[in-house]
């Protein structure tokens, strides 16, 4: 991730001619695309493309580095939990990324989905070919893939209309107060730290419902841990992540927004079910998966006792 911070010593110009007139090498539609994803701030705020600039303006950039521009299908192992001749829902194991990127050009979900399933690859040309949604690298759990153009188009409808249901368990610091509830908080880029997500008024409405499951008294000092489960109602980047540190109880294990713990090596965090009307049949189908090893582990760690009881029997596991 290159960074550049720039002094403005004359005013009037728009931010995108501006940083493109800085850096000859990149084009100006790239610095606009940068600015609509939130990797340029002004002054330490998110700005407009057209935003006209001042002396003594201090815009700040991050330029991330290249992405591969062709998907090539890798044989990996593939957890299948179901399959049609329109779709394919896989449980993705932590320490996956979903598609190629800056940083990650292969060995990813969409890779092993190319050389198992051919057929996404005549979806589109792109390094995302069926997939309508994504999970972080270091979330476990459901998800569904488009093996046709027409069921991918069905199923992003279907998650813009808010048909399908994505359910999560996770592990946070202390005892949310309430028990259930809704956090309704925008969600954008942070001002300051670009990779981050963070609550901001400027970001993209954001919904999620969540509910306590179990309460384990104990350490750490803010009252021990819960074991909480979250339904999306939209799906912003990080968002499970944010919206609970956001209410002061920040989830176990990960690094970037939440604390670290010795007992889980990554933030525990899986989505565990999934539910959608088939595009084809019309048909409503809910899969799910348990929680991995690691995580249950992890609830002994913090006095869950056996795995087989370490989860509520209402939320469909144990």
């Amino acid at each position: 991730m290159e960074r550049l911070e720039i002094i403005v010593v004359e005013a009037g110009q728009r931010l995108d001619r501006f940083l493109a007139g800085q850096r000859r090498d990149q084009s100006r539609v790239l610095f606009q695309r940068l600015i609509a994803d939130g990797f340029v701030a002004v002054n330490g705020q998110p700005a407009k493309p057209s935003a006209r600039l001042r002396v003594g303006d201090r815009v700040a950039v991050c330029i991330p580095p290249p992405a591969p521009t062709e998907l090539l299908p890798e044989p990996m192992p593939l957890a299948v939990v179901y399959e049609d001749a329109d779709i394919v829902v896989v449980d993705k194991p932590a320490g996956l990324v979903v598609h190629p990127g800056a940083g990650h050009p292969a060995q990813t979900l969409a890779n092993a989905l190319l050389a198992r399933f051919p057929e996404i690859g005549e979806i589109d040309a792109t390094l995302r070919p069926g997939i309508v949604h994504r999970l972080d690298k270091d979330t476990s759990g459901l998800m569904v893939v488009a093996k046709t153009k027409a069921a991918q188009l069905r199923l992003a409808e279907a998650i813009k209309e808010r048909r399908v249901l994505k359910r999560y368990l996770t592990l946070v610091v202390g005892r949310p107060d309430p028990e259930a509830g809704v956090i309704d908080a925008a969600i954008g880029r942070h001002p300051t730290q670009r990779q981050r997500m963070a609550v901001v008024p400027w970001g993209r409405p954001a919904r999620s419902h969540y509910r306590l499951l179990r309460h384990f008294p104990g350490p750490p000092k803010a009252g021990g841990y819960s074991l909480v489960e979250v339904t999306l109602e939209t799906g912003r980047t990080h968002q499970i992540r944010v919206h609970c540190q956001s209410i002061g109880h920040p989830v176990v294990g990960d690094a970037v927004y939440g604390v670290k713990a010795p007992f889980v090596s990554r933030q525990f965090l899986h989505a565990a079910v999934l539910g959608l009307h088939l595009p084809g049949s019309g048909e409503y189908r809910e899969f799910a998966s348990p929680l991995p090893a690691d995580l249950r582990v992890a609830l002994r760690a913090v006095g869950g006792g056996a795995e087989s009881g370490a989860v509520a029997p209402e939320a469909g596991f144990g």
